[in-house]
């Protein structure tokens, strides 16, 4: 009798226990090998993001199961567990930021909280609100107009505070409404360090010739130069409605539901470079290209500021050592062409132009490499810049225990790492 009772008495208690409760009897959750385990799948869904859009949706999903499982097991209240793997807990938490709901510019804040509080720094110069100007500027036929209606701006302007303006083809994106249209007029209105006047790079999207659907977008993008050798920038795309009778209105995208793009994927620069389409911009408009690159220079380091801390995602592309790559690729194989070149974070490093790291575009990425604008001074032939990409991208993403690449190790941590390595050579 006693011995029945017990045995009910035993059957009862389990019955009450969660399914998690009764795995945890089982096997004790072993944290250290989950980890190792997840980096990996991380990394390999993030490249094959960063490779297709197609697999984006894989990657979100990764990221919400991680982050589910640190919040079930509580990994994140564990003291010890947080102090070995800081660097891999707060990065799924930035990663993750901008699938939550209203935070689809991938900020702490949330979108509208973002808006609200920048919008100084992004609002439209009121003169290019000028009705003359804004039917001008819409189509690629009638952008001369918008050019001479710049220009007269300009005879009133002291040389300071003078527009630097030009219209060319983008190589790398279309606008956020059209995918297909890459011509733009860019006009760069200067600031004013003494009185933190942000100065603004205002892109038009204009109408290829001939076509019906008009091309919606202008952005903004700003720079406030911090004094310390830093600037801060800040984003914001608007839409803009034709309506009959010839009016245009202009709103924020996101003030009109289009829902936005996670900003520092394509800005990890801040302000980015122009490499137009060779042969789309006019001769005469040459000068301006190189005007708009020395101010993007002369800006400093890129910041975000309060709202994204950009080291939470660790160093970026181009960021291995001489004995990494030779392990990786071969012996002496940092010494060839392809190796020497592989020197992104000469400039892309938190004190210069800010890390090239994932979450990034692989479009931008890829045109300016394969292009020949990056990197600068390396004149490589077609071949060599193909290899130089993959190179680049496989020394980023690699998830090989014995070499383990740029992200893999950074979110394992050094000591982690290292001891991938020397398992892997065993």
């Amino acid at each position: 009798m006693r011995f029945r009772l017990s045995t009910i008495l035993v059957c009862l208690v389990f019955s009450t226990l969660s399914p998690d409760t009764l795995s945890s009897t089982r096997s004790k959750f072993d944290s250290e090998n989950w980890v190792r385990a997840e980096v990996d799948t991380l990394v390999a869904a993030a490249r094959a993001a960063f490779e297709g859009d197609d697999a984006v949706p894989a990657y979100h999903k990764t990221l919400a199961a991680i982050s589910r499982a640190i919040r079930r097991q509580r990994l994140d209240e564990n003291n010890g567990f947080v102090l070995r793997h800081r660097q891999f807990i707060e990065y799924v938490r930035m990663a993750s930021i901008d699938q939550l709901p209203d935070h689809e510019l991938g900020f702490e804040v949330s979108d509208k909280q973002y808006f609200q509080q920048t919008r100084r720094f992004v609002e439209i110069p009121d003169f290019l609100l000028n009705r003359r100007f804004l039917s001008s500027v819409s189509r690629w036929e009638t952008l001369d107009r918008a050019k001479a209606f710049l220009k007269e701006i300009n005879s009133t302007r002291v040389p300071d505070s003078r527009l630097t303006y030009f219209s060319f083809t983008s190589r790398h994106l279309g606008t956020p409404d059209n995918d297909d249209s890459y011509r733009r007029l860019l006009i760069v209105v200067p600031g004013n360090t003494k009185t933190s006047v942000p100065e603004k790079w205002v892109q038009f999207g204009v109408t290829d010739p001939g076509t019906r659907n008009r091309t919606r977008n202008l952005s903004v993008v700003s720079a406030v130069p911090n004094g310390d050798g830093t600037f801060n920038t800040y984003f914001k795309d608007y839409f803009r409605t034709y309506r009959r009778g010839g009016s245009i209105s202009i709103k924020g995208r996101w003030e009109l539901g289009y829902g936005d793009d996670n900003c520092a994927r394509c800005h990890k620069s801040g302000v980015l470079p122009i490499f137009p389409e060779e042969g789309s911009v006019n001769p005469s408009e040459h000068p301006a290209i190189e005007e708009v690159n020395r101010r993007f220079r002369s800006y400093g380091s890129p910041r975000f500021d309060k709202y994204l801390d950009e080291s939470k995602f660790g160093p970026g592309l181009g960021s291995g050592n001489p004995a990494e790559r030779n392990r990786r690729f071969g012996d002496g194989f940092s010494e060839t062409v392809v190796g020497r070149s592989m020197n992104c974070a000469v400039c892309h490093r938190p004190e210069r132009l800010g890390y090239l790291n994932w979450p990034m575009e692989q479009i931008v990425i890829s045109s300016y490499i394969k292009g020949g604008h990056m990197p600068l001074g390396n004149d490589l032939k077609e071949s060599e810049r193909e290899e130089l990409y993959e190179k680049i991208i496989e020394e980023y993403f690699a998830v090989d225990d014995a070499n383990p690449g740029i992200l893999k190790s950074w979110l394992l941590g050094d000591s982690q790492a290292r001891s991938l390595q020397k398992d892997g050579s065993k």
